[in-house]
């Protein structure tokens, strides 16, 4: 094994993307309303999955002030569609100004205001390329069941904060959010369905890519 990543390293990492103006005054809502916004190596890594699939419909759980949602519609194809749903309706009508700002037409960006647990259930089968989940983190676990079904196959799960401010690798750190979080990455592991990778960006982004099966063909 190499050794482990130096702080220098990891915020020269975080940082190789720049975040333009747009994003940095979406940032600054964000903290006025005290939501922790996905970090730019997060939102860098978002974009670039968004382009690599060429995705044309996405879900966001945990809207916030639009920060990962503008980095997703910029990797996303001209006429994707975000579906975003976040608990908040002002932090969406925040979202809304981040996207208006970075030239998003209104169309493309679909905010639901709603508990995500509600909203998902109503959304189409097998019809997104990207479910990306940013939301209570004591239910990312039923998160993952609404992803799997609304994905299609060779879609892709994404959920932030995987490593929790350093408590998910402390087997001796026990409180709700991180256990939900380790039961999320078990199962993740264990799907035999399912592409895992678990990478160190920002606060940690566990992605899993939905493989092809003859049901769904």
């Amino acid at each position: 094994m190499t050794d482990p990543i130096s702080t220098a390293s990891w915020s020269y990492s975080e940082a190789f993307v720049a975040e333009d103006d747009i994003l940095a005054r979406a940032r600054e809502r964000a903290e006025e309303v005290g939501v922790v916004a996905i970090g730019p190596g997060g939102g860098a890594a978002l974009r670039f999955l968004a382009s690599v699939l060429d995705a044309r419909a996405v879900v966001e759980i945990g809207t916030g002030t639009g920060v990962s949602g503008l980095w997703l519609l910029r990797g996303m194809r001209s006429d994707g569609i975000l579906t975003t749903v976040d608990i908040e309706a002002e932090h969406q009508r925040l979202a809304r100004e981040t996207f208006t700002e970075g030239g998003i037409p209104t169309q493309r960006a679909r905010t639901i205001a709603g508990a995500a647990l509600d909203v998902l259930p109503r959304l189409t089968d097998g019809h997104y390329d990207i479910v990306f989940v940013d939301g209570d983190k004591a239910e990312y676990t039923a998160y993952l069941k609404e992803a799997l079904r609304l994905l299609r196959p060779g879609g892709v799960v994404a959920f932030d904060n995987a490593l929790w401010h350093d408590r998910v690798a402390d087997p001796s750190v026990r409180d709700e959010e991180t256990v939900a979080i380790r039961e999320l990455i078990r199962e993740v592991g264990d799907d035999d369905d399912l592409v895992p990778v678990l990478l160190p960006v920002g606060d940690g982004l566990l992605m899993a890519k939905k493989e092809w099966s003859p049901e769904s063909e």
